[in-house]
């Protein structure tokens, strides 16, 4: 197996909890842990993931889909927790002090022979931030909770051979939903989520011809549709294999390199 290779998977993606695996034969991280610790356990299970390949959890900010497993899932395995000091602020629990790791903009951390590269989001968080994480010359990136692309989610999404990409909303299902004005406007208001519309830009005009995998994350519940976006994305994709998270269950683990593209289940 080349020793670029990625091995990727959503555990969980909604506003119900976001959890993402990454990693390679030896080392992996994950980014958010917004399921349970025993729901985490009981989903890497079923794909056949190990957690004790999980060496470190990278946080994207503090809002509770987000973080409500971290503290048991990082306390039961001694998983250092890389966080930014606002985000660890707006956190609504106290994190063992031991654990805790600092977390800062346009860094590259390294775990084992992956290199995590944290940058500054637009989101109604303290200090949001994406991830892309490389092993070799091969990139993922983690690009979920944004109001708008930004200059540095651009440069990053072009290095990608795969991507978790938000496509939350419908632009027509959420403006006749029956959410409250204010909501509608916190979502698409540029510093809450990403439209479908406004995802579909971003893989259309700066996907890379070497990405083999997108998958469409963080979809919203009542102002989304599964199907509707897959065809939509679908209909542009080319070589690029799309597939939706669920927010219900684990997806396969995609196997992503420069040479080949393939999923195991």
């Amino acid at each position: 197996m080349d020793s670029n290779t990625l091995y990727i998977a959503s555990l969980n993606s909604g506003s119900n909890g976001n959890c993402y695996y990454i990693g390679n034969e030896t080392e992996a991280i994950l980014v958010d842990a917004g399921i349970s610790c025993r729901e985490t356990e009981k989903r890497m299970s079923r794909t056949g993931l190990c957690m004790s390949k999980v060496k470190a959890i990278f946080i994207s900010h503090e809002h509770s889909d987000h973080v409500k497993g971290l503290c048991t899932l990082a306390a039961k395995y001694n998983l250092p927790v890389y966080i930014t000091s606002g985000t660890l602020k707006g956190c609504r629990f106290n994190l063992r002090q031991d654990l805790i790791r600092p977390l800062c903009s346009n860094q590259v951390t390294q775990i084992g022979t992956l290199a995590v590269t944290s940058f500054l989001k637009i989101h109604d968080a303290s200090e949001p931030h994406s991830f892309m994480i490389s092993c070799g010359s091969t990139n993922v990136g983690v690009f979920t909770d944004i109001g708008d692309p930004c200059e540095q989610l651009i440069f990053h999404f072009k290095q990608c051979h795969a991507a978790f990409l938000e496509a939350n909303y419908d632009d027509e299902m959420l403006s006749t939903s029956s959410y409250p004005y204010f909501l509608k406007s916190r979502i698409s208001g540029g510093r809450g989520h990403l439209s479908n519309k406004k995802a579909l830009n971003l893989f259309n005009t700066h996907r890379p011809p070497f990405m083999t995998h997108l998958l469409l994350a963080h979809l919203s519940k009542d102002n989304n549709c599964p199907e509707l976006v897959k065809a939509l994305f679908n209909s542009h994709a080319g070589n690029t294999e799309i597939i939706v998270a669920s927010r219900y269950v684990e997806t396969p683990v995609y196997t992503i390199s420069e040479q080949i593209a393939a999923y195991s289940i």
